[in-house]
């Protein structure tokens, strides 16, 4: 098969390297429109499931992923003034550098034979006539995607919060939550480390304190002098560190999610943000775009006919982030509210923090719900115990 992958992200990456592992003869070609290592962003998340995953389907670039990043197993959270709450919750995270995940996966898809060329814009899958396969991984943006947006049925959520994307050189040590109240409002941030030097921050608000801040109309430079002072504490006198623009413009957005009813059309098909985008807050997205080149690769190995394996596809892949998606939803949606979370106990609050993805939680008044989870938890703690006790008193046979 000759297939020709739409930008060089981590989705479009992954599955050239699936695909030429199954079969060294297909012939595989990866355009990316930027210059090499010029890619945006900090660093990203992941857990410990798809580490797993990626040492089952690829372990050379699995090893690599792991020894180049760092990990955490607990987080904490500071609330203004008030206190600093501790969690250790035995999830284990990781974080690594964009560029350098980026890098891991370009090298071993070369090693592999796959034909990765950058500064290669593509317009149009008719510049691709030759191609069996065309992939879209060109992103939330996807030029392919728009051409047939008739066809996908995209549709795109915009959120009500403001956010920046930033860096800082201040490391942590664990998941790190900032909640700080201002004359106009909450404002938070919450960061992880993802190398030696370097950790990711990401600073969110509404709409009402954004303007009361006057960070709809500062430029960069005087928005990251205010938000190193509101979160002083947490950076520990770290700058925050922004993307560079021409015009010296804030980068505040509001975070769209994305949805498509088809995931293909013809020889054309969706992956990774093209396809889906999931809110941030649950630090999903890369994890969702290797699991769908994964399962690309694997629909195009179970059925050699074009048109049944790529609808295969869809139809795993929609079922599956399905639920994802409802939970980033709802991770959103407690952000958006957080006035109505954010007076309770600290630890009250840091529970429904972790409990942000429930769908129930928006319809139960808060304290309610924190007793239902203490009952529950409770209730599990005490059948754990009895079923040791009788597991230990059962006669030997």
């Amino acid at each position: 098969m000759k297939v020709a992958c739409v930008g060089g992200g981590p989705a479009s990456l992954y599955f050239s390297i699936l695909m030429k592992r199954v079969d060294p003869s297909h012939e595989i070609a990866v355009y990316e429109r930027n210059p090499a290592g010029s890619t945006y962003g900090w660093g990203v998340t992941y857990w410990e499931e798809l580490l797993n995953n990626l040492h089952g389907a690829d372990p050379e670039s699995a090893r690599a992923i792991s020894e180049s990043s760092v990990h955490w197993d607990s987080w904490v959270a500071h609330i203004d003034d008030r206190t600093t709450v501790t969690v250790e919750n035995g999830d284990e995270g990781f974080g690594i550098g964009r560029h350098q995940l980026l890098g891991i996966l370009t090298d071993r898809a070369r090693s592999l034979g796959v034909h990765v060329e950058f500064e290669h814009e593509i317009a149009g899958e008719d510049e691709l006539a030759d191609a069996d396969l065309v992939v879209a991984g060109d992103g939330v943006n996807s030029v392919l995607r728009e051409r047939h947006a008739g066809h996908f049925g995209t549709e795109v959520a915009v959120g009500r919060n403001t956010y920046m994307w930033l860096g800082t050189t201040k490391v942590f040590d664990c998941f790190t939550f900032a909640f700080v109240e201002t004359a106009h409002g909450w404002i938070w941030c919450y960061g992880y480390g993802f190398g030696k030097e370097h950790s990711t921050c990401v600073v969110e608000c509404s709409p009402a304190t954004w303007r009361g801040l006057g960070l709809d109309q500062t430029n960069e430079a005087d928005s990251l002098a205010l938000l190193e002072k509101l979160f002083a504490d947490m950076l520990d006198g770290h700058p925050l560190i922004g993307r560079a623009h021409p015009d010296g413009s804030a980068h505040w957005l509001n975070f769209r999610t994305l949805t498509n009813r088809r995931w293909y059309h013809d020889n054309l098909v969706l992956l990774g943000d093209a396809a889906h985008t999931t809110h941030y807050s649950i630090g999903a997205g890369t994890a969702l775009a290797l699991e769908d080149a994964a399962v690309l690769v694997n629909a195009l190995h179970t059925d050699t006919r074009l048109q049944p394996a790529l609808a295969r596809y869809e139809r795993q892949r929609q079922s599956a982030i399905r639920p994802a998606q409802k939970g980033a939803r709802n991770s959103a949606q407690w952000y958006e509210n957080l006035p109505r979370y954010i007076n309770l106990p600290p630890q009250q609050l840091i529970t429904l923090l972790g409990r942000r993805h429930s769908p129930l939680l928006p319809h139960v008044p808060p304290r309610l719900y924190y007793r239902i989870v203490q009952v529950t938890a409770r209730f599990e703690s005490l059948r754990r115990f009895g079923r040791g006790s009788h597991e230990a008193c059962a006669p030997e046979r």
